[in-house]
């Protein structure tokens, strides 16, 4: 049965009204005043001699990936993982749009057509841990993958200057990519478990940063400062052809 309330009250038939605006401050995550601070654009020589350009996302281009990644989910692109991370990138990318998500950050990768090739997010756990979200390549066999890869880390250590970098993966791919490649090492399991869907957390050090990835991968690190003919073609990127790229693995 339902209470009654144990005393007499003033209020209008027994309910409270809430403005919108007292929720939204409970809802809405803080921002870390450290994610002001500026990603500066860089450019990756990658596969048959391409540039690919890396810089901090707008809404805009938010919402321009959100439309790649709806279109790999619709058309149920399963090989690799594509489905499940797909779904996931867009379910995070639509909670920063929402402000529903804790400290994220969007970087995304255009190459020098112009094309939408990579989106990259990760967000701050605190000032000392950032958490490797996602990294989706809409072009494939470019060389985009690791280098957008590294991009999150780059902003994570050198700029906002983090200790340790959490990642976890879905893929076989992913993993090569996120932990073989950059010697990751493994917190104990299950003590550790990452957001990801409570799988194993993997993590770098700013050590391991300094002393071996950056020397490791000069050239997937890229170079600064970006051109500026590519800057002005990397503005408004446009659209993958995400059935072209992955027609392959469409269901017919």
């Amino acid at each position: 049965m339902a209470y009654s309330p144990p005393v007499p009250t003033t209020l209008k038939d027994n309910k409270l009204s809430f403005l919108a605006n007292w929720i939204e401050g409970i809802l809405r995550p803080p921002e870390s005043p450290l994610l002001k601070r500026p990603y500066e654009p860089k450019v990756v020589e990658i596969r048959g001699g391409r540039k690919l350009i890396i810089r901090m996302a707008t809404e805009e281009d938010i919402k321009l990936a959100l439309k790649a990644l709806k279109k790999m989910i619709d058309l149920e692109i399963s090989v690799d993982f594509f489905d499940l991370v797909a779904a996931r990138t867009y379910a995070e990318l639509l909670a920063k749009l929402r402000k529903r998500i804790k400290d994220e950050w969007v970087q995304i990768g255009i190459l020098d057509d112009g094309t939408l090739a990579s989106v990259i997010n990760a967000r701050l756990w605190n000032e000392k841990i950032a958490i490797s979200l996602h990294t989706i390549v809409f072009v494939r066999q470019g060389g985009i993958g690791f280098p957008s890869y590294l991009a999150k880390m780059e902003y994570a250590f050198d700029v906002l200057g983090v200790e340790e970098w959490w990642p976890t993966f879905e893929s076989y791919y992913g993993f090569r990519m996120g932990a073989i490649m950059p010697a990751a090492m493994q917190k104990p399991y299950p003590e550790y478990q990452h957001e990801l869907g409570g799988a194993r957390v993997f993590y770098n050090t700013k050590e391991q940063w300094e002393t071996y990835i950056k020397p490791s991968f000069k050239k997937e690190l890229g170079y600064r400062p970006v051109p500026s003919e590519l800057l002005k073609i990397a503005e408004k990127p446009k659209l993958p052809d995400i059935e072209k790229e992955f027609e392959a693995f469409i269901k017919k």
